[in-house]
């Protein structure tokens, strides 16, 4: 059994000379870009792909240097700055964006901690550092780099982008607490915060197996953390122009899309460290080639899951459509937050009832207990609900205005647009316009009564 908390071994980290050091750091750097430069061409390419399109193919083989040639394009352009910004602040907000972006990777394994390689005749892990609390110096990094994107709104001195920095705010905020409770359910069950003790604590079972509603709840904040389709409401072209990044040009607008994409690359690395088995081969092929786990092969394992999960994020954006605002904020505070907070009161009571010593079927027992209970209390509570509700009479919906305060206005949830008056049928206006009667079809009955009524006579 796994104690509750394990005591980190980290004396194989920061033995390593300088020099070897400095080597890590530009490897962790280089991959970074690479993926990056990978990953926009890459996108472009199976986007196109769904939409029956061709993609880009002018810049290099099959167009891999497309993303290489619009980064020398971004560089190359005239560097605009906005003569109502705050010059100091416009210019750090870019820098501050991708600086935490690359921070992150310094304490995600790419191969097991006791699995030393060899660089230039010295020993050394396959990771650049490790820390007891590694996973909060990744959300404290990550939170960081929001005020980038927040600064660069309020700082350029124009309404849209200060409404695209707020938004990228309150949907920080929103799923950042759903993001925080998902890590507390893995340092639950691993009894760690250390990235590669993590690891090393999934090699029998993979978290995603154990804790799957933690999986499915960091993939949809992670989506939501990085400001990707369908939650890319900070820079929605449709209803803010371009979003924060409105006013920016040149390197500076290049500094922001290289942020977004790093960390694209930096929340799927953490994906795979915590749910995913980190760099430790598939199921099936650790059973059969004990080799597999060896050597550099870790590195390749991870590099692949992290491909993956680069897919997934391809894959929604040429799937799903924009989600509204409200929406966006509904699930992140209705549904994501008190599940996360669920799930992890019930992680915490399994971890309690292990520690004692209890029978899995014991726990199994009394964790489906607790659940049914829950169930029927909310089933109850929906009756009683739902009777109130019936006998309440109905509210009359506030009456709708659509050119409220002079321009026109969308309906927000509940209200309905005027009714349309309707064209005259077309027959009608063909009376009208040859001189017939205004009223002729509408009176037609009663015009032929009384015609009736007069030959009678």
């Amino acid at each position: 059994m796994t104690p509750y908390l394990a005591a980190e071994d980290l004396s194989m980290f920061g033995q390593d000379p300088w020099w070897l050091v400095v080597i890590k750091a530009v490897f962790c750097f280089a991959f970074l870009m690479v993926t990056v430069l990978f990953s926009i061409v890459w996108e472009r390419k199976v986007v196109a792909w769904m939409q029956l399109r061709i993609g880009p193919n002018r810049h290099g083989p099959w167009g891999m240097l497309q993303s290489l040639a619009d980064g020398i394009k971004l560089m190359l352009k005239e560097d605009v700055v906005v003569k109502r910004a705050d010059k100091v602040v416009y210019v750090l907000a870019p820098i501050v964006a991708a600086i935490p972006a690359f921070m992150a990777i310094a304490v995600i394994p790419f191969g097991p901690a006791g699995n030393e390689i060899s660089i230039f005749g010295q020993r050394t892990t396959m990771q650049l550092t490790d820390l007891p609390i590694a996973m909060l110096y990744i959300l404290a990094v990550a939170s960081v780099g929001i005020y980038g994107i927040v600064l660069a709104g309020w700082s350029s001195g124009s309404t849209y982008p200060l409404l695209g920095g707020l938004r990228s705010c309150a949907q920080m905020i929103s799923y950042e607490i759903a993001m925080g409770a998902a890590f507390a359910s893995v340092f639950l069950y691993s009894g760690s915060m250390s990235t590669s003790a993590i690891v090393e604590q999934q090699h029998d079972r993979w978290y995603i197996i154990l804790l799957p509603v933690s999986f499915v709840i960091y993939i949809v904040t992670m989506v939501g953390e990085t400001n990707r389709a369908p939650f890319d409401m900070p820079e929605s072209e449709g209803d803010l122009v371009g979003g924060f990044n409105t006013e920016y040009s040149s390197i500076k607008f290049a500094l922001f899309m290289l942020a977004e994409y790093v960390n694209m690359v930096t929340v799927s690395a953490v994906s795979v460290t915590l749910f995913l088995g980190g760099w430790r081969a598939p199921w099936p092929i650790s059973t059969f080639w004990e080799g597999a786990n060896h050597g550099w092969w870790p590195m390749a394992w991870f590099v692949l899951k992290v491909q993956l999960l680069l897919f997934f994020f391809i894959w929604l954006r040429g799937t799903l459509p924009r989600v509204r605002y409200d929406q966006l904020m509904k699930l992140g505070w209705k549904v994501l937050i008190p599940v996360s907070v669920a799930w992890l009161m019930l992680v915490a009571t399994v971890r309690a009832l292990r520690n004692e010593n209890y029978d899995f079927a014991d726990i199994a027992l009394y964790v489906g207990g607790g659940v049914l209970v829950l169930l029927l209390l909310s089933f109850v509570a929906d009756i009683f609900r739902d009777r109130q509700g019936a006998q309440e009479a109905p509210a009359e919906p506030a009456a709708f205005d659509p050119m409220a305060g002079g321009f026109p206005v969308p309906p927000l949830p509940g209200q309905e647009l005027p009714p349309v008056p309707r064209r005259r049928p077309r027959r009608e206006r063909e009376l009208i316009v040859s001189g017939g009667s205004d009223t002729a079809s509408d009176g037609s009955l009663d015009g032929s009564r009384d015609g009736k009524e007069g030959s009678d006579g």
